[in-house]
């Protein structure tokens, strides 16, 4: 089984051995097929590394704020499938800064893990998921751009606290896409066929 196999890698053990943190691999494995909605995330961080549940940090609590829904949802795998460009917490740098995905792990994985998955509905999270998928370097002009991209595409600003800054300097961003998002998160989660 997929999911299993994600579970069991331990590809980067050495990558992450040679980290300030110095931990194990363990990867944050949270989908299921019948899932109508995509969050493409970056990477799990400590907290999460720690919980085994995907955005179980204040990060979390501000993606579920955009995305308008609650814990319960969010959580419940056959409706939300939650899958980061790197499903293990790539560690902190000397300065305490998170790591980036270590490529290896979406070369890997992700072509398998989308082989299983149908979504309706897909936010990605964050600049790695934007550029990985949309192939787009500029976070801003992509998340901008939110209409121009595939139907049920939404780009999104990493829900972090390091990005208040930008939330504030754009406030369309609130204003204009996160009703829209909400809409079509509400409109897939209600969805009978």
């Amino acid at each position: 089984m997929l999911e299993q196999s994600i579970r069991a890698c331990r590809l980067c053990a050495p990558r992450f051995a040679g980290t300030a943190t110095a931990h194990e691999p363990r990867p944050v494995v949270w989908f299921h097929p019948e899932a109508r909605i995509l969050v493409v995330g970056q990477a799990p961080g400590m907290r999460v590394h720690h919980s085994g549940r995907p955005f179980t940090d204040r990060s979390g609590d501000r993606l579920r704020d955009w995305m308008g829904v609650d814990e319960a949802v969010f959580y419940d795998k056959d409706r939300i499938a939650i899958v980061p460009m790197a499903f293990c917490f790539p560690g902190y740098d000397s300065r305490g800064s998170d790591l980036p995905p270590p490529p290896i792990c979406a070369r890997t994985w992700r072509g398998q893990v989308m082989d299983q998955l149908r979504p309706r509905l897909t936010l990605l999270v964050g600049g790695h998921a934007i550029r990985w998928n949309l192939g787009l370097r500029d976070v801003t002009g992509a998340v901008a751009a939110w209409r121009d991209h595939a139907s049920g595409v939404f780009p999104l600003p990493h829900p972090s606290w390091r990005n208040t800054g930008w939330l504030r300097r754009n406030p369309w961003f609130e204003a204009d896409l996160l009703p829209e998002l909400r809409a079509a998160v509400r409109a897939e989660l209600t969805r009978n066929d």
